[in-house]
C-alpha cells in the first residue's frame, strides 16, 4: 500500500447516515463522540436530495437528475430536485467545516458508489442506467470528478484532515448476481462480470488516490465481495461483522495480508435495550481473528470499529450511545486484543 493509514490503532468511526433533520446537532454528535475519526453527516429524513441516491447524484459533474414517481431519473437540464440535492450537500459541508475548525486527523466522506448509483438511477426513457454500458461509464467518470472536487474542497476547509472516501455499494451483490430489478419491476437486469465491475471501481479509486486520500468500500450485505474491492484498489473495506461467516474468511484473510484494513460493524445500528456488554459487542471481531489465525496485536492495527450499518433508522438518542460504544469497543480491543469474550 502506497499511503500509510491515516487513522491510529484502536480507532472507531461511523458509517454516515443519522436520524433527524438538524445538521448542526448531528455534526455535534459526530465530532463529540468520534473526535479522533469524525465523518460527514447524511440525514435522509431531511427529504428529497438527502437520500443516499440523491446525495450521490449531487456529485455527478455534468449530469442532471430529477425525481419521478419511480425514483431519481436523468434529465436534460438542471431542475429543482437537483438544486435541492446539491444545496443540501453544500449545507452539510458548511456544517462540517464549522465543527472541525483546527481538527487534525482522519476525516471520512461518504458517497454512493458507481454500481449502486447505476442500479438506482433511471435513464430518461425509463430503464435503469445499469442496462446501458455507456451510461455506467458516464456515471463513473462524473462521480470520479465530483467526489474528487468535494474531497479537494474539504481539504481546503479542514487543512489538517487526512481524507478518507467511503464508496457505499449496498447493491453490489445484486449487480454481480443479476438481481437488480428492471425499472418495471417485472424482470431483472443482466449479470455484470467482475472484471467490468473492477474496471469501473478503479476509475473512482484513481480519482481519490490522486489527491492522496484513502479510498474504501462499504457493503453491509451478507457475503460481501471483499476480493473484488481489494482488486479494485480499495485500501479498506467496511462490513457488518455480525453477518460474516466462515465462507468469507478466505477473502478477508487475503485482504488483511495484502494490507487492506477492515472497518468491522460491531455495534447495532438500531436501538437495543438492554445495551449488550462490551464483551458481546467485540466477540464477532475476536472470533473472526481467531479463525483467520492472525496475531492478536494485528487486530488493533487492521480493524476500525463501526456500527453495523448507517443509523438513519434509529431514535434521535441512539447515535450518541452507539458511537460511545464503538469507542469503548475499540479501546477494549486495543488494550486486550486476545482476551476471550
Amino acid at each position: 500500500m502506497s499511503n500509510p493509514r491515516p487513522w491510529p490503532s484502536g480507532a472507531a468511526t461511523g458509517i454516515g447516515s443519522l436520524p433527524g433533520v438538524d445538521p448542526g446537532e448531528a455534526m455535534r454528535v459526530v465530532t463529540g463522540e468520534l473526535d479522533t475519526f469524525p465523518h460527514l453527516i447524511e440525514l435522509p429524513a431531511a427529504g428529497v436530495g438527502a437520500d443516499m441516491i440523491g446525495r450521490g447524484a449531487a456529485h455527478l459533474v455534468g449530469l442532471h437528475v430529477d425525481v419521478q414517481p419511480s425514483g431519481w431519473r436523468f434529465a436534460a437540464h438542471e431542475g429543482g430536485d437537483e438544486r435541492r440535492a446539491r444545496g443540501m450537500l453544500a449545507r452539510d459541508l458548511d456544517v462540517l467545516e464549522e465543527h472541525t475548525q483546527g481538527y487534525v486527523g482522519p476525516l471520512k466522506l461518504q458517497v454512493a458508489g458507481p454500481w449502486t448509483l447505476a442500479s438506482s438511477l433511471e435513464l430518461q426513457y425509463g430503464d435503469k442506467a445499469l442496462a446501458d454500458v455507456g451510461a455506467v461509464r458516464d456515471i463513473t467518470e462524473a462521480l470520479a470528478e465530483g467526489i474528487a472536487d468535494v474531497a479537494r474542497d474539504v481539504g481546503k476547509r479542514v487543512p489538517g484532515a487526512a481524507i478518507v472516501v467511503q464508496f457505499d455499494e449496498p447493491l453490489m451483490a445484486a449487480v454481480l448476481l443479476g438481481r437488480v430489478p428492471t425499472a418495471s419491476g417485472f424482470g431483472t437486469l443482466r449479470i455484470v462480470e467482475p472484471p467490468t465491475v473492477i474496471e469501473r471501481l478503479k476509475v473512482v479509486v484513481a480519482a481519490v488516490t490522486a489527491l492522496d486520500a484513502t479510498p474504501m468500500a462499504h457493503c453491509c450485505a451478507a457475503s460481501p465481495p471483499v476480493g473484488l474491492f481489494v482488486e479494485a484498489g480499495m485500501r479498506a473495506v467496511s462490513l457488518d461483522a455480525t453477518v460474516l461467516t466462515e465462507r468469507d474468511d478466505d477473502e478477508l484473510g487475503q485482504a488483511v495480508e495484502s494490507g487492506v484494513a477492515l472497518f468491522l460493524g460491531l455495534v447495532p445500528s438500531l436501538d437495543v435495550d438492554p445495551v449488550p456488554r462490551i464483551g458481546e459487542i467485540v466477540a464477532p471481531a475476536r472470533r473472526l481473528w481467531s479463525r483467520l489465525g492472525f496475531a492478536p496485536e494485528k487486530l488493533t492495527r487492521d480493524v476500525v470499529v463501526t456500527p453495523t450499518c448507517g443509523l438513519a433508522g434509529s431514535s434521535p438518542s441512539w447515535p450518541r450511545t452507539a458511537y460511545r460504544i464503538c469507542r469503548e469497543a475499540a479501546i477494549v480491543l486495543l488494550e486486550a486484543p486476545e482476551e476471550n469474550s
